[in-house]
């Protein structure tokens, strides 16, 4: 594995599954494998799980962790080639992007779409730059279409509770949910196309007219628009709000109520719930399914460690 940025770098979906939960398991058992390495983190944008899960992951492992808080703590970036840079940027990617190669074996870089330009978010600009200039691995911390650490994340979890009986295959449903502000699509486009690459679950994606997501990410699924008709018989039922797609970035009026209550949930088959966290309560999800023996997120939340150190392990093989 020389990067993480997507499904497309991970290889064998089970064998990182199986990696992860063995580390569980045994957390410090390659504890060697990073030492004398460093890790940086480079956020751009806020992060409390995505931060602290790779730092225990790295330590984990040996490594030392370093984390920068970019969007508050260093000179704003420039993403043009060619920038006049007259204006309110300083420091162009292409000149801190080698120094940070330079100071780290691994970078792990958080970014987040600007939710205006859809052909810029989709491009992964800012990602794809740090990639070309700063000549060590890079581990996507998320980035402006998907998370993939998180995705590893939710079907480790998910294979923590399997096998359901009389079933070869589990229904897995990602529900669209309200919000009061506009999200992006990273988390539900990366758990479609995860899923999907995985193989092994009946997929329903599930989601308002005007809110179907890239299909390049969807491909496989099965897209359905109404929530009651998705959850019926599904087993696992992953909630997440995204804004539309087609119109960009724009919240669209829905009538019906999306939001996720136990009267849904008698539809399904004793479904697991799902959410990748931050969730807003009683407009996301109710408190009723948040505190209910329905809810896995505490769970899923505390497997970042173990998606994490998973994927770092795999990297640091390629270095030693």
């Amino acid at each position: 594995m020389k990067n993480f940025l997507s499904v497309h770098d991970a290889g064998n979906i089970d064998f990182l599954i199986a990696t992860a939960l063995d580390f569980k398991k045994n957390p410090l058992a390659n504890q060697s494998l990073g030492k004398g390495k460093r890790i940086g983190l480079l956020f751009l944008n806020p992060s409390m799980r995505t931060r602290l899960s790779t730092q225990i992951a790295a330590q984990n492992l040996g490594m030392e962790a370093i984390v920068f808080n970019a969007s508050q703590e260093g000179w704003s970036f420039e993403f043009n080639q060619g920038a006049i840079m007259s204006g309110t940027t300083a420091e162009h990617v292409k000149d801190a992007a080698p120094i940070l190669g330079n100071y780290f074996d691994i970078l792990g870089v958080r970014t987040f779409p600007s939710l205006k330009s859809r052909e810029e978010d989709y491009s992964e600009k800012v990602l794809n730059q740090f990639v070309k200039y700063c000549g060590i691995p890079v581990v996507s911390l998320e980035s402006a279409t998907v998370h993939p650490l998180q995705t590893l994340t939710d079907l480790i979890t998910i294979s923590e509770h399997l096998p359901i009986k009389n079933k070869t295959k589990p229904k897995v449903v990602l529900t669209w949910a309200p919000h009061v502000k506009p999200l992006p699509q990273c988390v539900a486009n990366s758990f479609s196309e995860w899923v999907n690459a995985w193989g092994k679950t009946e997929f329903v994606v599930a989601n308002p007219s005007g809110y179907d997501l890239d299909k390049k990410f969807t491909n496989g699924a099965t897209i359905v628009h109404e929530q009651d008709d998705a959850l019926k018989n599904a087993d696992f039922v992953y909630v997440k709000n995204w804004s539309s797609f087609e119109d960009y970035g724009k919240i669209i009026p829905v009538q019906n109520d999306w939001m996720l209550s136990n009267k849904k949930l008698e539809l399904t088959n004793n479904a697991k719930v799902m959410h990748c966290l931050p969730v807003r309560r009683n407009v996301e999800l109710s408190d009723e399914i948040l505190d209910s023996k329905s809810s896995i997120v505490t769970q899923e939340a505390g497997n970042r460690v173990w998606a994490a150190q998973t994927v770092l392990a795999n990297i640091l093989n390629t270095l030693s």
